[in-house]
């Protein structure tokens, strides 16, 4: 790219942060005093070597907020599965009725002060197929108490389509070119909220048979006292 402009200098010539016309490229720099100065000082080519740098700059801040905002999605599934199982847990039926319903507020509150918070990473030109696939899981998930069975079944068609190892079963054909179609952030995210639902019916049916386990013994307890 040649020699940088005199202008274009890191402080006291250290390796630190880098100063382009007196701010600081990694900074919240006061960009239309900064634009203003350098159009009213250069033309041309060191102009335009300015304002490249510029923008190199701001493309490293943009990719960095990118980054951030995914993680901040993962937390936020994290803190929602996590609420959940814990709300679902076993250890839940084995403390008074008074307590649990406290406990049962109190993860109400959490799960809506998670749910406030909107993160959302999109890719340009691939939200069609990202929306399709949503569309598809959604399908699923809201016949989920019509028939839970089935619903897994179809879910693991689906999560079979999104993982690179061997699948216990068949996949879903149509949701794999779907998901194909998807940016590679976008397919992490589906395949990480269909692991999310499979964890969750699994701990569902753990809870279902933990309960009718719990009333057969009362049951036959009572049974055995008549007797």
């Amino acid at each position: 790219m040649g020699t940088q402009p005199r202008s274009l200098r890191r402080l006291n010539g250290s390796q630190g942060e880098l100063f382009l016309m007196g701010f600081p490229l990694t900074s919240a720099a006061p960009h239309l005093k900064f634009e203003k100065a350098v159009l009213g000082s250069y033309v041309g080519e060191e102009l335009f070597y300015y304002l490249n740098v510029l923008f190199g700059s701001t493309t490293c801040r943009v990719e960095a907020f990118r980054d951030a905002a995914s993680a901040m999605e993962q937390e936020k599934e994290i803190l929602l599965e996590m609420i959940h199982n814990i709300q679902n847990s076993q250890d839940m039926r084995h403390i008074s009725e008074g307590e649990r319903e406290e406990l049962n507020l109190t993860a109400n509150r959490l799960m809506g002060r998670t749910l406030t918070v909107e993160v959302s990473v999109e890719t340009i030109r691939k939200q069609e197929s990202l929306l399709h696939a949503t569309k598809m899981i959604d399908e699923i998930v809201n016949k989920l108490l019509d028939d839970l069975e089935d619903a897994k079944i179809r879910l693991m068609s689906l999560y079979g389509a999104c993982t690179s190892d061997v699948p216990a079963g068949p996949i879903d054909q149509k949701f794999q070119s779907v998901v194909i179609g998807c940016a590679i952030e976008d397919q992490k995210k589906i395949k990480r909220r269909l692991e999310t639902l499979l964890r969750n019916l699994e701990n569902s049916e753990k809870s279902i048979t933990l309960l009718e386990h719990q009333k057969s013994s009362v049951r036959q307890s009572c049974n055995s006292k008549q007797d």
